[in-house]
């Protein structure tokens, strides 16, 4: 594929979701359609996603959840920190670690 091809489809995902994601509260049936564009434009293009987009989506429904309009999102206070996403249309729970930043511990 062309490197022109690759970057034309990579903004088109980014406008797609951006725009999906300020839709989501007002109109939520254009805001799933223009983020199953989105994915349609990477699998038809056979690019990966980067993973700001790929947050957006469902891991177990493959559906659109924008942050706090149509999931839950709760910090983890346990000794591992951790960011919970819940996604209200089938109510599956998964995790994202938040690693420790060990550059200021080595500070003198």
């Amino acid at each position: 594929m062309k490197p022109s091809t690759r970057k034309i489809a990579l903004e088109r995902m980014q406008i797609l979701i951006q725009t999906a994601i300020s839709n989501a509260r007002t109109n939520p049936e254009l805001s799933q359609k223009q983020a199953q564009i989105a994915r349609r434009i990477s699998s038809r293009h056979n690019i990966r996603m980067p993973y700001d987009l790929r947050m957006v989506f469902c891991k177990k429904c493959k559906s659109f959840i924008a942050p706090g309009i149509n999931s839950r999102i709760r910090l983890g206070r346990t000794s591992i920190k951790s960011i919970r996403i819940s996604c209200n249309f089938c109510g599956h729970t998964y995790r994202k670690i938040i690693p420790k930043n060990t550059s200021h511990n080595n500070l003198a």
